[in-house]
C-alpha cells in the first residue's frame, strides 16, 4: 500500500513539473507575441491599413496597431526619427526633402490612383490636361469657360507635406505650382468640402471617391484599374509603408500580411486600390516608367 501511495505521489510530482514547464513555455510564447505598432502618414493609404490591422489583430490579439494620418511627409519624418514603427507614404522617401532614405526600408503594399474631383453642380465631366493645369494655376476661373455652370472655381488643395499633393502636382499638373487656396491635411475633409461647396475642385485617391462627388475624366480617359495598370491614366503612385531598418517579429509579420492574398484580393480591391501584382508598368523614384 505504501508503495502505491509513493508511486502516485511521484507521478503527481512529475505531472506538476510538466505542467509548470508548459505554463512557462506558454507564458514565454505569449510574451513574445505582444507588440505595439504605430503607423503614421498618408491619409490616402489610411483606409487600407485600418482595414488590414482590424483583421490582423483579430487573429493576433496581443498585437496593438494604431493607424494615424498626418500626411506622407509626417509619416516619413517620424519613422526616420524612430517616433513610430511605420511611415505610410504615397511617394518614395527619395522624393521628400529632409528625409534620409538610406535609413529607411520600403515596403510597397498597393497602388493608388488619384483623380481630380468636383462638386456635382459644376456641369463638367471631362477636361484636357492643359485645362486642368490652367484651373489649378488660376488661368481658368469660372466653370462656364469649360462649358459648365456660371460659377467661380473654388480650388481646394492638400497641405504641402501631402504625398497626394506631390503626386497630383507631378503627374496631373506636370510639376506646376497651384495657386494659393485653402489647404486641408485630410483626404476625408477634402471629400466633405468638395461635396458640400458649390464650384469646388480638388483631388483624391480613388479609395475616397463615391457618388457624392464628380470624378473628372482627363482627355477622355477615365481613372480606373485598367487605365492605371498600363499608365494610360498617369496620376497614380505606389503606397509605401516605410520602416527604419529591416523589420522584425510582429512588425515584419504585419507587413508581410499587407501583401498577402487575403489583403491584396480583399481590402485592396474593395477599397479602390490596386494590387501590386496587377501593374503592367513599373515606376522608379526618379519618375521613370518602364
Amino acid at each position: 500500500m505504501k508503495k502505491i501511495i509513493l508511486a502516485l505521489a511521484f507521478s503527481g510530482i512529475l505531472l506538476a513539473g510538466c505542467g509548470t514547464s508548459n505554463a512557462t513555455k506558454d507564458s514565454s510564447s505569449t510574451k513574445e507575441e505582444t507588440a505595439k505598432i504605430t503607423a503614421v502618414g498618408s491619409t490616402a493609404l489610411q483606409p487600407l491599413v485600418d482595414a488590414a490591422q482590424e483583421s490582423y489583430t483579430q487573429n493576433h490579439p496581443n498585437v496593438q496597431i494604431s493607424v494615424q494620418g498626418g500626411g506622407s511627409g509626417t509619416g516619413l519624418s517620424q519613422v526616420e526619427s524612430g517616433s513610430v514603427e511605420i511611415g505610410n507614404s504615397d511617394v518614395f522617401a527619395e522624393e521628400k526633402d529632409g528625409v534620409d532614405a538610406s535609413k529607411l526600408v520600403d515596403h510597397k503594399v498597393a497602388v493608388v490612383g488619384f483623380v481630380p474631383v468636383v462638386n456635382k453642380d459644376v456641369g463638367v465631366k471631362n477636361v484636357t490636361k492643359q485645362q486642368l493645369i490652367d484651373i489649378f494655376t488660376g488661368k481658368i476661373k469660372n466653370w462656364n469657360e469649360l462649358g459648365g455652370k456660371d460659377e467661380t472655381i473654388q480650388v481646394v488643395n492638400r497641405a504641402s507635406g501631402s504625398g497626394t499633393r506631390a503626386t497630383f502636382e507631378k503627374w496631373g499638373l506636370d510639376g506646376k505650382e497651384p495657386i494659393q487656396s485653402q489647404e486641408q491635411d485630410s483626404s476625408g475633409t477634402v471629400k466633405k468640402i468638395v461635396a458640400q461647396t458649390p464650384g469646388s475642385i480638388s483631388y483624391l485617391a480613388l479609395s475616397y471617391v463615391d457618388d457624392s462627388l464628380q470624378a473628372l475624366e482627363l482627355d477622355g480617359v477615365t481613372a480606373n484599374e485598367k487605365n492605371i495598370t498600363t499608365n494610360k491614366w498617369p496620376i497614380w503612385s505606389y503606397e509605401h509603408m516605410y520602416t527604419k531598418g529591416k523589420p522584425e517579429k510582429a512588425l515584419a509579420d504585419f507587413l508581410k500580411y499587407m501583401t498577402s492574398d487575403e489583403v491584396q484580393s480583399g481590402p485592396v480591391k474593395e477599397l479602390g486600390y490596386l494590387p501590386i501584382t496587377s501593374m503592367k508598368v513599373e515606376r522608379t523614384s526618379d519618375g521613370t516608367v518602364k
